[in-house]
């Protein structure tokens, strides 16, 4: 008897377990026209937003909500207001502490109908990332889900227009920002909102404020994807003839003004920044001078070679793992060990650059884009901001021994050539978004079908060919990165010139044979990049469709976070701009998994990490070329290869 009780229990385990229709119909439901209630035809979810009674964490939350704590529903949300964001951690707790999906989706929905809009949407996203109750269920583009924060304030009036007329509208949106401003040219890089939703997923799959199960590797995580978003950023100037992004410095004015033409769904619009705005202090929040003094006890952590310790015990940095420490310091995230004297040099940096229109609250204004994730990498500052941050890591780095030979060498592969097969070429193309989620209405009124499309950049398919003489049967890594051959004013630079600039490209292990072989790989099988989402309706109608249909649904591409594929490309010119192609070998060793040839552990884990698993690469991200290069004769090896290539543009 016992023994088929236990079978029953674990045939309903497995069934739930199974189940992605039912669970993602549910989180397609929770965040539909979230500023609105509960539809009433999502009859399981209606009746638990009125009858559910909340348990553990969800007990706090609702004792907060009784008492009238909570922010009010139809208000502005930001991470980085310290009450608001332990709002939204309520929420995340009490989804997180789910042992069922039945637990999980009544505890959203009972919230919904209570909480904040902001924090609800940004609670459910964290929740469904990290909560095993949710395997298997695709998240809704955010920028479908809060198109606000995503589409330009002249597209989202055109679409109430068109919805008060009931009238199918397709409008085109440009980039902020006009001819005369030079920042305009690369404006498609940080406003495109695949782009924007890496970002924005990369900080909830590794959020600062994290008090879970250590996340491996989080603070080098921290630099590696910032960084490769400063590389990449760069070669879109350097592909639009400017030169690359300065650092930001508290003691200097910020160059460039930003005008985000955005506006909040409540609470008025995105403020502007104008031209040469000099830094004041944010009233409540830090000085210019707290500012420097963070930045200088961290300068002197990195020139002594350890972070002090909140007990006073020296953490020491000059090692392979020092990265990871400093990255947790600098953020700061809760695994930073002295929170007190380093501070959150990035998290205050972020408020101090998204409060400057207001920064003595005098206006009352809401946040800037620098103070959402969403948003941030729309403002230029934002890769000033993070220039200045990497200049801090490679400072650190670049005191490291530099690698030797034997430290990069692999006998057992011998480059013998490299092509591509296919042109590296981009092209812009037309990007829909549907605005359905942007526009009240009521259950009575039926919507209609308004949409925005914007420019995003493509390239054309291409596949890396990789020719190698192996001496015996092995696993190897292979490591490409593609590198800036000239400068702004063309002229050509060193290898330990242009080894900061360059742009992971991807890193994948495969099997060699004894003698020659030609490894092939696609560009599309990137590991650093995931495919563009599948759009809000589609989610829709195929869960509904499977549920309808008794079926299940089976989701290969789960993971939110990840650089666009499409966007694999730096943009290129039209005379074809020259990359300096950087291909390593190295062992199989350095992979952390048995079987890292015919198992990838998440296709994206380049940026993004391996979801609740280790790293799966044991050497620092970005190795080689992560330490300084004082003689470039070191990399004249057999397992290593640097060709140039071209990235043309099409107009």
């Amino acid at each position: 008897m016992k023994w088929l009780l236990l079978l029953a229990a674990v045939l309903v385990v497995e069934s739930s377990h199974h189940d992605v229709a039912h669970r993602q119909q549910a989180i397609n439901r929770l965040l539909f026209k979230v500023t609105e209630p509960i539809r009433s035809k999502f009859t399981d979810l209606k009746e638990a937003s009125a009858s559910f009674v909340p348990t553990g964490a969800g007990e706090l939350l609702k004792k907060e909500y009784d008492d009238h704590r909570l922010l009010e529903q139809k208000h502005w949300f930001s991470l980085f207001n310290p009450r608001h964001r332990a709002e939204a951690l309520m929420l995340v707790d009490a989804l997180l502490e789910s042992t069922d999906f039945d637990h999980f989706k009544n505890t959203a929905a009972y919230f919904r109908e209570r909480m904040n809009e902001g924090e609800f949407v940004y609670a459910v996203y964290v929740g469904v990332t990290h909560s095993e109750v949710c395997d298997g269920v695709i998240l809704p583009p955010l920028y479908e889900v809060t198109p606000h924060m995503f589409t330009n304030s002249e597209v989202i009036q055109k679409a109430y227009t068109a919805k008060m007329t009931q009238t199918p509208a397709k409008f085109h949106m440009e980039f902020t920002g006009s001819r005369k401003n030079p920042e305009q040219r690369v404006a498609y890089f940080g406003e495109d909102v695949g782009m924007n939703s890496h970002h924005v997923h990369w900080h909830m799959d590794f959020p600062f404020w994290w008090h879970g199960d250590k996340i491996d590797r989080k603070g080098e995580l921290f630099f590696w994807v910032h960084h490769q978003l400063t590389a990449r950023f760069d070669a879109e100037r350097l592909s639009n003839y400017l030169p690359v992004v300065d650092e930001l410095y508290w003691s200097r004015p910020i160059k460039e003004g930003f005008a985000p033409h955005t506006t909040y769904r409540y609470g008025g619009e995105f403020p502007s920044r104008p031209d040469n705005k000099v830094f004041e202090a944010v009233e409540g929040v830090a000085r210019i001078r707290d500012m420097k003094e963070m930045e200088s006890r961290i300068r002197d952590a990195i020139s002594h070679g350890y972070i002090v310790s909140k007990d006073g015990t020296p953490i020491y940095l000059d090692n392979d793992h020092g990265i990871d420490i400093l990255g947790d310091v600098l953020e700061s995230s809760t695994t930073s060990p002295n929170v007190a004297y380093y501070g959150a040099l990035h998290n205050y940096a972020h408020i101090m650059l998204g409060r400057q229109a207001d920064p003595k609250g005098k206006f009352n204004m809401p946040p800037g884009v620098m103070e959402h994730f969403e948003t941030a990498t729309r403002d230029p500052s934002f890769f000033r901001l993070h220039k200045y941050m990497d200049s801090l890591f490679k400072l650190h780095k670049d005191k490291l021994k530099p690698y030797t030979a034997d430290e990069i060498g692999y006998s057992n592969a011998h480059i013998t050539e490299v092509e591509i097969d296919g042109d590296l070429k981009t092209y812009f193309e037309d990007f829909e978004i549907d605005l359905t989620n942007a526009l009240d209405d009521t259950e009575e009124i039926d919507d209609v079908a308004i949409s925005t499309f914007v420019k995003r950049l493509n390239h054309q398919p291409f596949t890396y060919k990789i020719g190698v003489d192996a001496n015996h049967e092995e696993t190897a890594t292979v490591r490409i990165y593609l590198c800036p051959k000239h400068d702004y004013n063309g002229i050509e630079l060193h290898l330990d010139e242009y080894r900061w600039g360059c742009v992971e490209m991807d890193k994948f292990w495969t099997h060699l044979h004894e003698g020659h072989q030609t490894i092939e790989r696609k560009g599309s099988e990137s590991s650093v990049t995931i495919p563009d989402r599948v759009p809000f309706h589609d989610l829709i109608k195929e869960a509904d469709d499977a549920v309808a249909a008794g079926e299940d649904l089976v989701h290969s591409d789960v993971r939110a976070c990840g650089h666009p594929a499409r966007m694999l490309l730096p943009k290129g010119n039209t005379e074809g701009m020259e990359f300096n192609l950087f291909v390593a070998i190295t062992s199989g060793d350095d992979a952390t998994h048995p079987d890292p040839a015919s198992n990838e552990h998440d296709s994206n884990h380049g940026y993004c990490g391996t979801h609740g698993q280790v790293y799966p690469d044991k050497r620092p991200m970005g190795y080689p070329l992560d330490r300084r290069i004082p003689d470039e004769r070191v990399f004249d090896i057999d397992n290593i290869n640097v060709s140039t290539v071209k990235v043309f543009h099409k107009e």
